[in-house]
């Protein structure tokens, strides 16, 4: 019986296998879905337990699979990914777990999401794991007394938010290496509104500047550029790299230098037939950001079932509307959607849509649990 195998079940994969999950017939294919980590997590909500420990949030932060699939048509096999077989024929294989085991695919997709760095590069294992690091990062906010955050993308800036919540007299610094805040998909005069929302809350902030080693062994320390900054804790707040070590594997037309992973409109693997990719991994001219599986999912979906039924996959991905959400900690922030002349959002509405939720309802409803 062919098996469709989805690995990653983070913001991109869980919807793909939840909409998967409707339209394959049991009878004739198998749905399995790989996962690193026994259960779902909500990465917009974990900057905000990191600091507080907030036990409610972490409970909506880290939810399980039970609904993931509809009509109990899939499983959920645990385990991490370490490369990818194909059969001669060139359209099914195998892939490799670092336990040795060997999961048959017919259809493969790929949606293994990014490596992040210090507080939000969560540990493997269960639930009480990820909630002793919470408690550690936590733990080490409240006893330091200082801090500089590396790297004033919406990580960063949401972070200093956060922070700034808990801690109203701690000093905060913000640094990063561009002249304005996030990057230039979005317009001068936003990017600097966001600054000056930042330097209202009192954290301070570098520009042009960089950070090459995280050493929190003192209290005074110095960029690249020789600006002297203060800090009990460095906290490096940039992007994610692609999780696409394994992907090397499928060969060298499967990812670019950089390590994402190169694909056709279809959203099929460069290279493959029955491959497809989806999330902060491909290359596409777009930001990384889990609001656009809206866009990914229903071509995965569409595609996956035209190819078990005999066709070509002919649904096309047309990229998405750029639009981002910073919070400011609780009450603020702001917000920017690439329509018409460019809307612009101010703490009221952020704060609305999201800020006080953290988008807990979007997480449950990727997994079937709203």
């Amino acid at each position: 019986m062919p098996n469709v195998v989805v690995v990653g079940a983070g913001g991109f994969g869980a919807p793909i296998a939840h909409g998967l999950s409707a339209k394959l017939d049991s009878s004739k294919h198998t749905l399995t879905v790989i996962t690193s980590r026994p259960y779902f997590t909500h990465y917009p909500a974990l900057l905000r337990v990191l600091v507080t420990s907030d036990r409610q949030l972490e409970d909506d932060s880290l939810l399980g699979y039970d609904k993931l699939f509809q009509n109990g048509n899939g499983s959920i096999k645990v385990g991490t990914v370490t490369g990818i077989t194909k059969a001669p024929n060139g359209k099914s294989g195998t892939v490799e777990l670092a336990s040795g085991e060997s999961v048959p695919w017919d259809v493969l997709v790929l949606t293994p999401g990014s490596l992040w760095e210090a507080g939000l590069s969560l540990p493997e294992g269960d639930k009480s794991a990820a909630v002793s690091w919470f408690d550690s990062w936590a733990e080490k906010f409240k006893q330091a007394n200082s801090y500089a955050l590396v790297g004033a993308g919406a990580v960063g800036i949401e972070l200093a938010g956060e922070l700034r919540d808990v801690y109203p007299n701690k000093k905060i610094t913000l640094i990063h290496g561009d002249s304005m805040f996030l990057n230039d998909t979005y317009p001068a005069k936003f990017r600097k509104d966001i600054e000056r929302r930042i330097r209202i809350r009192r954290i301070d902030v570098l520009l042009s500047n960089h950070v090459d080693t995280i050493d929190n062994s003192g209290t005074s320390h110095k960029t690249r550029e020789g600006t002297p900054f203060e800090a009990d804790l460095i906290v490096p707040t940039r992007g994610g790299r692609p999780n696409t070590e394994f992907i090397k594997s499928l060969g060298t037309k499967a990812l670019t230098p950089y390590g994402r992973v190169n694909v056709k409109p279809t959203l099929q693997v460069e290279g493959e037939t029955n491959v497809f990719a989806a999330g902060d991994v491909i290359e596409y001219k777009e930001q990384k950001q889990v609001a656009k599986a809206a866009g990914h999912a229903p071509v995965i979906i569409e595609n996956v079932i035209a190819l078990l039924s005999g066709s070509s996959p002919s649904k096309e991905y047309k990229g998405s509307m750029e639009a981002i959400l910073v919070t400011n900690g609780k009450n603020g922030g702001a917000g920017y959607m690439g329509m018409l002349w460019g809307v612009k959002l101010g703490d009221y509405l952020t704060a609305k849509i999201k800020s006080k939720t953290l988008l807990v309802g979007y997480a449950k409803a990727a997994v079937g649990l709203a």
